[in-house]
């Protein structure tokens, strides 16, 4: 469990497309975000599976992490998470196998069982619904492949066996919590958007861990939203606008989207439906360095977490990156563990 002496911090990226920016320009601020974080101290970045979502751009981690970690030299780079039921294990441990002989000791392998996606593109991925009640089974095919151990007699991941890349359980509900202590995994909690059942899912996770061959004590990393400015502010301003986005992402889809003002959103946001959607932000560190620093203390203790990953929500790039740098500066005498 976190204290005031060792927090490490890891970062989470969306590899978000701003509204008139590329997709290869959404790389490029990527890039910049995993070495700003690198040069900051943070422990990891991860990148998320999602598809078909005109605003984000890491459908595809493993060729993303390959192209980071080509411009970045130390820092842990992975994915936060590979939704493994819209894939083969065979597949995935080959993925990530590759990517550990490139760059060993530097990347991570997040699994989930979301979709990622709505129930039309799981379609389009050849994704029965079914398919996520086979998580646990398929984790442990692919552990089997990634230990050179493998579970399936006459196959071998090439490359991928022996490499043991670390796999980590992503979740926003109980079942990931118990399937990760169960595995004895390290696990990671949605919180940054799934607030509700962070506290239990902790509880669950640390009173019914094992220990494996990859983790003897149980290692929660919860996710938490972070703004960091100069002045109060400016973090405020920045937060309003972020929570704006969000809103017009959830409320202006379909064939012909809506276009919303910022006064009509706020006027949403009195609403019972925006108000929940406001809340999936409930975990969100606004402020000035040292309100960030007690905000995320407070929050590691409340989570009982031994890491916090961010997810620095400004949506301009330039803050974005400065909300990294503000937040390690902030968090200095305990970002290193």
């Amino acid at each position: 469990m976190s204290d005031e002496r060792s927090i490490p911090l890891s970062l989470l990226d969306l590899a978000p497309i701003a509204p008139g920016q590329s997709v290869g320009e959404s790389f490029a601020a990527s890039v910049r975000l995993a070495q700003t974080g690198e040069e900051a101290g943070y422990r990891r970045v991860w990148y998320a599976e999602h598809h078909s979502m005109a605003t984000i751009a890491s459908s595809a981690p493993a060729v993303l992490i390959a192209h980071i970690a080509a411009h970045t030299s130390t820092i842990r780079l992975g994915a936060g998470g590979v939704m493994l039921p819209n894939h083969a294990p065979l597949t995935i441990a080959e993925q990530y196998g590759t990517l550990a002989e490139l760059h060993p000791e530097r990347i991570d392998l997040g699994l989930g069982r979301a979709p990622g996606s709505d129930r039309t593109t799981m379609r389009a991925l050849r994704r029965d619904a079914a398919s996520s009640e086979a998580f646990p089974q398929d984790v442990r095919e692919l552990q089997g492949y990634l230990a050179d151990d493998s579970l399936i007699p006459g196959v071998r991941a090439v490359p991928g066996a022996g490499t043991n890349v670390p796999l980590y359980i992503l979740g926003s509900s109980l079942f990931g919590a118990q399937l990760a202590a169960a595995f004895g995994l390290p696990f990671a909690f949605a919180s940054h958007f799934a607030p509700d059942l962070l506290l239990e899912a902790s509880a669950r996770y640390r009173a019914g861990f094992t220990p494996s061959a990859q983790l003897a004590e149980p290692h929660m990393i919860a996710a938490v939203n972070v703004i960091a400015a100069e002045t109060d502010e400016d973090a405020r301003a920045q937060h309003r606008a972020a929570v704006r986005h969000r809103v017009r992402l959830m409320i202006a889809r379909g064939p012909e989207p809506v276009t919303y003002s910022d006064e009509q959103i706020d006027a949403f946001l009195t609403t019972p439906q925006g108000a929940q959607i406001a809340d999936m932000m409930r975990h969100t560190a606004v402020g000035a360095p040292g309100e960030v620093r007690q905000y995320l203390h407070e929050f590691a203790r409340h989570a009982q977490a031994d890491e916090l990953i961010t997810a620095h929500a400004s949506l301009d790039l330039d803050a974005r990156l400065a909300s990294v740098r503000l937040t390690a500066e902030a968090m200095r005498p305990v970002l290193a563990a």
